[in-house]
């Protein structure tokens, strides 16, 4: 189907509330509108739901892999385009592949890729996200402490050239690697911003996102945790209204009360949303894998280095929505929001993702009432459909 459509027979979710007895209407790769089902255009091809949930497609910021492809294994177009396809059945219809940290040749051809991938408009490319090498050796977490080191103004060149060549570019980095003047040239040039795998205090994070930083890496993982006289990177990530951050909903890289109190606690206009920090397991039978030439274990759900280490994780996002959902608690909305606007938000991008609306991008799931994804669609085209 590459002509104009409707989607009907579904309760449609557009990324704040809900509508019954409606139809989305899709032309030319975008949301044309939502309107009453009975003014759904004669002659026009109709798509029938039968009674499930359309929703918005999620929004990934943090996707190492997938696929059975990390993209530190390639830097390169063909793993952008396998990891992108690996997470669509998932319901991601925009991601950022994500390199961790490695060698600054490496980290130049990710970067020529991702241009590449801009340029071919790959189905679900959001641009590109680098975690690290600019991070603290004391909270490494799987990053190989090798290749941990300060950014120069090579470096901050390199990253400011390549924001021009992609639609979002994110950095996570430390403030302990990255000063505030790098900081505010990294965001005055348009690159989101995040901090994580570090030790810094209240006062340095708030000092780094007085400067330009916008987010906080996947939240309570790689960083000082809140003390009763020091609250840490944690602690500025619930208590400053300007930072978003990034959650690992899986259970195992955060207590499920700890989730809780978060959710409570933060206030402002930077909200916590979904991320995977997915790896290359996603959506094969893997059961091991290489990073940095070191192995990575599959097992009861978990990735881990030989001593135990997270390392990723093992999850794609409509399991995160169903978590945050059943063993949270959230409303159904709150949950689909934490996986769609909230992250397009994050990076500047909701006026086209994260969002059902007039001339954002026909990016939809279709789930089932038990939220299994059924039907997903990227600019239009269907990309997955398990009927």
């Amino acid at each position: 189907m590459t002509g104009p459509f409707a989607l009907t027979g579904a309760r449609i979710f557009d990324g704040e509330a809900w509508h019954d007895d409606s139809a989305v209407l899709v032309r030319g790769g975008k949301i044309e509108a939502l309107v009453p089902r009975a003014d759904v255009p004669a002659g026009l091809d109709v798509v029938d739901c039968g009674g499930r949930i359309v929703a918005p497609g999620f929004v990934d910021l943090q996707v190492n892999g997938g696929g059975g492809v990390m993209l530190n294994d390639n830097p390169d177009i063909a793993s952008i385009e396998t990891i992108c396809r690996a997470h669509a059945p998932f319901g991601t219809t925009a991601l950022l592949p994500t390199l961790i940290t490695d060698t600054t040749g490496l980290t130049a051809a990710a970067l020529a890729a991702g241009a590449e991938a801009a340029r071919r408009n790959i189905p679900g490319f959001l641009g590109l996200h680098l975690e690290g090498p600019h991070l603290s050796r004391s909270r490494k977490g799987a990053h190989d402490p090798a290749l941990i080191r300060p950014m120069t103004e090579a470096d901050q060149a390199a990253l400011v050239a390549a924001r021009a060549t992609m639609p979002v570019l994110l950095a996570t980095l430390a403030p302990e690697a990255a000063s505030p003047a790098q900081i505010s040239a990294l965001a005055g040039a348009g690159l989101v911003v995040s901090l994580g795998h570090s030790d810094a205090s209240w006062q340095d994070s708030r000092t780094a996102a007085a400067a330009g930083a916008s987010m906080v890496t996947h939240l309570f993982n790689a960083m000082s945790q809140i003390g009763n006289r020091e609250p840490g990177l944690a602690g500025a990530a619930l208590d400053l209204g300007m930072l978003s951050a990034g959650l690992i909903a899986d259970g195992i890289h955060v207590d499920r009360a700890t989730i809780g109190i978060a959710l409570r606690a933060k206030q402002g206009p930077g909200r916590i949303f979904l991320v995977t920090d997915a790896m290359a397991t996603i959506g094969t039978e893997l059961k091991s894998f290489l990073l940095n030439g070191r192995e990575i274990r599959r097992e009861n759900g978990r990735l881990t280095l030989a001593d135990g280490t997270l390392a990723g994780a093992d999850l794609d996002m409509i399991s995160a929505v169903r978590f945050m959902h059943r063993e949270i608690g959230l409303e159904l909305v709150e949950a689909l929001r934490m996986a769609a606007i909230y992250p397009a938000r994050a990076v500047g991008q909701s006026h086209r993702i994260g969002v059902l609306g007039p001339g954002s991008a026909a990016d939809m799931v279709v789930l089932s009432t038990d939220l299994e994804v059924r039907n997903v669609w990227i600019g239009g085209r269907r990309v997955f459909s398990a009927t």
